[in-house]
């Protein structure tokens, strides 16, 4: 290779990237297919909700959550349509005020420590079952992270939120989940500014010092006053 000419190399070079972009083996370690989604920092994990006649949480499927990891971490969310079965009994349990139950694992949101929420519980919120009717399926979920990026916490309102009786249509209301998804994270409070504080008394400090006409007008009001109060006291 050292006796070719620069024009060979360049040829030689521009057939073996010819032949490295038709070979599987060439893809960066990716199979054919695959989604680039793969390769990004993210997990998936379930969403899961219970809708109960005798308030004993059965929890199924709802959905799942695809968790993107990072300095900022984002959600995504997937649903799944309620059966015709599932209409009919949310109804029931809105009919005997009933609630409406979701849950999701505990997690961290970050990406070395994917499988930790496997073994760590989960997180439940709720709402009463016939707001989740009268709202046709319209709810807003929140994940409260702490500082760390641990799931601590979620929570679920309808939109809106009251009972107030509506009668609704099972096949066009409660059909498809109308859901607003967001994750929620600690917000540090200002501290005391302690060291502008002290910069500004040893600058008062500074300043008193420097100018001893007020330290002088200081003394001689206190002389007055002891003077006056001895006169006073020679008068009496």
């Amino acid at each position: 290779m050292a006796g070719l000419q620069p024009f060979n190399v360049a040829v030689i070079s521009f057939v073996l990237l010819l032949i490295c972009a038709n070979l599987v083996s060439c893809n960066n370690g990716r199979r054919v297919g695959d989604p680039l989604e793969a390769e990004l920092s993210g997990f998936s994990v379930p969403l899961e909700h219970s809708f109960e006649l005798d308030d004993v949480a059965k929890f199924q499927s709802r959905g799942s959550l695809l968790l993107k990891t990072g300095r900022e971490p984002s959600v995504s969310l997937t649903q799944n349509q309620l059966s015709e079965d599932d209409r009919s009994k949310l109804k029931e349990v809105a009919a005997v005020d009933g609630l409406y139950r979701i849950r999701v694992p505990r997690v961290f949101l970050q990406a070395d420590r994917q499988t930790e929420w496997q073994m760590d519980g989960y997180l439940t919120a709720f709402v009463r079952a016939c707001a989740m009717v009268e709202s046709h399926l319209s709810d807003v979920i929140t994940l409260h992270t702490d500082v760390s990026g641990y799931l601590i916490g979620v929570s679920i309102v309808t939109l809106p939120g009251a009972c107030r009786g509506a009668e609704v249509e099972d096949e066009v209301d409660l059909e498809v989940f109308n859901t607003t998804l967001s994750i929620m994270a600690p917000v540090n409070a200002p501290g005391p500014e302690t060291a502008l504080f002290l910069e500004r008394m040893e600058q008062e400090s500074e300043k008193k010092g420097k100018n001893p006409q007020e330290q002088k007008s200081f003394f001689a009001k206190y002389v007055r006053v002891k003077l006056s109060g001895f006169i006073k006291g020679l008068k009496s």
